[in-house]
């Protein structure tokens, strides 16, 4: 069987709410907590929303790192209020969020697709995600469960897995 290279899909169950995940992934002051060192959303007409605000489809987002040169800019395509949410990223790829209750946890399930499948995209963009995404769904469990956030803010420790 061939190796798919145009997409990826990783789970991890988390115990907390529905909303606490929901928010986790769609309100600036939550997303900084685990994921980024900075997020800013903004309307349609260019206004920047509050950090304890959830986004809504049809924003666009700019997304920085700890440690990281880079800023991400993508839109957000769909947000449910619930348990959905999908934005762009790494170009005209596209980031499917949901959330589902079960056993006391919620699954949280990312699938990235339409991943290019030129040879630097397969490199690039579906291992390079790849990990970074296991590693940042691993640090979310670890902040919502027990409080520790396993990113690295230490410059001179920059290129350290993060």
């Amino acid at each position: 069987m061939a190796q798919d290279w145009t997409s990826f899909t990783l789970k991890i169950g988390v115990k907390a709410s529905l909303e606490t995940m929901y928010n986790a992934w769609t309100r600036p002051g939550e997303i900084e907590r685990w994921f980024l060192e900075t997020c800013q959303y903004t309307d349609d007409k260019g206004n920047a929303l509050d950090k304890d605000w959830n986004v809504t489809a049809g924003c666009d987002y700019k997304w920085s790192w700890y440690l990281y040169d880079m800023v991400e800019d993508g839109k957000i395509v769909r947000a449910n209020g619930k348990d959905l949410l999908q934005f762009t990223f790494a170009g005209h790829c596209l980031v499917d969020i949901t959330l589902e209750e079960a056993a006391g946890h919620v699954m949280v399930q990312l699938m990235q697709h339409n991943i290019p499948a030129d040879e630097a995209s397969k490199f690039r963009i579906r291992i390079g995600c790849l990990e970074g995404w296991t590693f940042y769904l691993a640090n979310l469990k670890s902040f919502y469960e027990n409080g520790f956030d396993l990113r690295n803010k230490v410059p001179e420790l920059k290129g350290l897995n993060n």
